[in-house]
């Protein structure tokens, strides 16, 4: 067993996981699992930079993330900034202060990348399974971006597409610094085109419909996965490989939608940090689900972050 810790900082959310892991088994133990929602891209997609509050969130998670990893003495560090450190003019500044803080440098991945450690923490422990047919496709619906990776054992074809939740609420259901509630129509409909524009652009690379089971990661999946099982609060274990069905992820998408700010954070597991871009994040999971014709997607609470610690053990 060798101790490793994996940090995942993307558009909306800061992850940690500290594990044991044993590449001879394909064992992964946690001894911690963290999220922290710090809203990175606040404003990215707008102004192109890392806003100094967002900054300074994330660097308090980093902070306290710093001593969780030095308590439980793990022997090596990888730290991966997906989406929105991507875009960012002022990326260095982010870059500075996660070393000074953590003493490893943020490797601000490509999207293939992310695509492939993606696909690897979601599939590791499918192998062997009969009752989930292959090639999988691993839907990865991020803050800032959306990641599409097709593969048996192995990633076939990956492709990331600039359609994440944070970034279409931003774009489409902000006005004035305050989100629509609930949005209107037309601008369901222009989140609608963009997605569908982005589909269009990761079939140019992905066979998505060769796909025979959909693997859908992130928090806007669980969250969805939560609330078609009704759960009193967000339970992984109840969410790690469940199934939600079309019909169920269609009625849940309009439901998040039609509903007021107040009626969403009512419901008992929905993270507050996902209030406002939980709607777009589902509409994203539906659009691909009609895209690709699936009955279900199999929800995995296994993801980028477990493919980054196989990646440091």
């Amino acid at each position: 067993m060798t101790r490793v810790a994996a940090i995942d900082c993307g558009t909306n959310s800061i992850r940690l996981l500290v594990a044991d892991a044993d590449p001879a088994t394909g064992e992964l133990v946690d001894l911690d699992r963290r999220m922290t929602i710090v809203r990175l891209g606040q404003g990215v997609d707008r102004t192109g930079r890392l806003a100094p509050d967002a900054l300074e969130r994330t660097f308090a998670a980093c902070r306290e993330y710093a001593t969780i990893v030095k308590d439980h003495g793990a022997e090596r560090l990888r730290f991966v900034a997906t989406s929105a450190s991507r875009d960012a003019e002022n990326r260095d500044e982010f870059v500075r202060g996660v070393l000074d803080i953590l003493g490893v440098e943020p490797e601000v991945i490509s999207g293939d990348q992310e695509a492939e450690f993606s696909f690897t923490g979601a599939t590791k422990e499918l192998t062997g399974r009969d009752d989930l047919a292959k090639p999988y496709l691993v839907v990865d619906i991020g803050g800032g971006s959306t990641e599409f990776v097709v593969g048996e054992d192995r990633v076939r074809a990956a492709r990331s597409v600039d359609i994440g939740c944070v970034r279409m609420t931003e774009r489409h259901l902000v006005h004035d610094g305050v989100v629509s509630d609930p949005p209107a129509p037309e601008q369901i409909e222009a989140i609608r085109a963009d997605i569908e524009a982005a589909l269009d652009l990761a079939e140019e690379s992905v066979p998505l419909r060769e796909a025979r089971t959909l693997v859908g990661l992130a928090g806007s999946v669980t969250t969805i996965a939560a609330i078609a099982q009704d759960l009193p609060e967000y339970d992984s274990e109840a969410i790690h490989h469940s199934r939600v069905s079309y019909d169920r992820v269609r009625e849940i998408t309009e439901r998040l939608l039609s509903a007021t700010h107040a009626e969403r954070a009512a419901i008992p597991s929905m993270h507050p940090g996902r209030v406002d871009v939980i709607g777009a994040g589902a509409l994203v999971l539906l659009s691909v689900m009609e895209r690709i014709g699936a009955d279900e997607v199999v929800v995995s609470e296994h993801d980028i972050l477990d493919g980054i610690a196989w990646s440091v053990a």
